[in-house]
């Protein structure tokens, strides 16, 4: 486990380079707007212009570029997923997915329940109606549904020779506490199974994380080490990519077990934690990112 060091510490010890930053999204970059504050865009500006700033999130791609093209890196790549899919450009560099078969059981377990399912797959997101959770997470992440029934939206899959990158879950906390509980039985040992909220369930495969992602993406592109990264985060999916880079930082708002997996805290996401602490180290180390 890391630990924080002292200010005065981390001063004198403070590595000499970053060449990338990785920052999830939700709860870490975004302000109280769900969306990208002026004084973040403001910062990132000073930042050298061929630096790369990579995305992280268990978003799709769709609900990244956007995000991207505000921060003025729209070319730079997207770790989506959770690490389950990864592009450069039009370029996929890693896709690890779930099996139909797998999914198919996802959606029969949650029979009877009073649940929302949503499927992901590449750049399509497929929900069966327009409810409640499907304007929250059209709200979220900007990005319109395909409306189609679960089964044939996996039989379509199946027919082009896909599998699915993530599946969703939404509804009453104690419909999820549910079938977390059937999925917890069933697939612990093939998929990862996150909570961001007691309300949602995020599945992807169990052998994925941001930091392997990164990791791949690093050597395969740039030829640069984990070390040489500065990460943001602030949820249970961000715990290795922190402990993963060279300087892993949570923000404030980040729950407990994050910030005992970062070197550093910053200020929370509202307040722009992740300007706060870039600038920061901008004064204490002239030239860390100057590579």
């Amino acid at each position: 486990m890391k630990v924080l060091i002292d200010e005065r510490v981390r001063q004198s010890d403070m590595r000499r380079e970053i060449k990338v930053i990785c920052t999830d999204i939700d709860g870490t970059l975004l302000d109280k707007h769900r969306d990208i504050s002026a004084r973040t865009r403001e910062v990132i500006g000073k930042l050298p212009q061929g630096m790369p700033i990579i995305l992280a999130s268990s978003r799709m791609p769709s609900a990244m570029t956007y995000i991207q093209e505000k921060i003025g890196r729209p070319d730079h790549p997207l770790i989506c997923y959770n690490g389950g899919y990864v592009l450069d450009g039009v370029e996929t560099l890693d896709s690890v997915t779930i099996p139909l078969s797998t999914c198919f059981k996802l959606v029969e377990l949650a029979a009877g329940l009073d649940v929302h399912i949503s499927l992901y797959a590449e750049d399509e997101w497929v929900a069966p109606v327009v409810d409640f959770w499907t304007k929250k997470e059209i709200n979220a992440t900007r990005v319109q549904p395909i409306l189609m029934g679960l089964h044939s939206a996996l039989n379509r899959w199946g027919e082009k020779g896909k599998a699915l990158h993530k599946v969703m879950c939404m509804g009453d906390a104690g419909q999820i506490e549910k079938l977390y509980q059937s999925y917890w039985e069933g697939f612990k040992d093939e998929l990862h199974l996150y909570r961001s909220k007691d309300t949602y369930i995020e599945i992807a495969p169990r052998s994925i994380s941001k930091a392997s992602a990164l990791e791949k993406l690093l050597s395969h592109k740039y030829g640069f080490s984990m070390h040489e990264v500065l990460a943001f985060g602030d949820n249970y999916n961000d715990v290795e990519l922190l402990k993963a880079s060279g300087m892993g930082v949570a923000v404030d708002n980040a729950n407990m077990e994050v910030k005992a997996s970062a070197d550093e805290i910053t200020d929370g996401n509202k307040a722009d934690g992740v300007a706060n602490y870039i600038e920061k180290i901008m004064k204490l180390e002239p030239g860390i990112f100057e590579n």
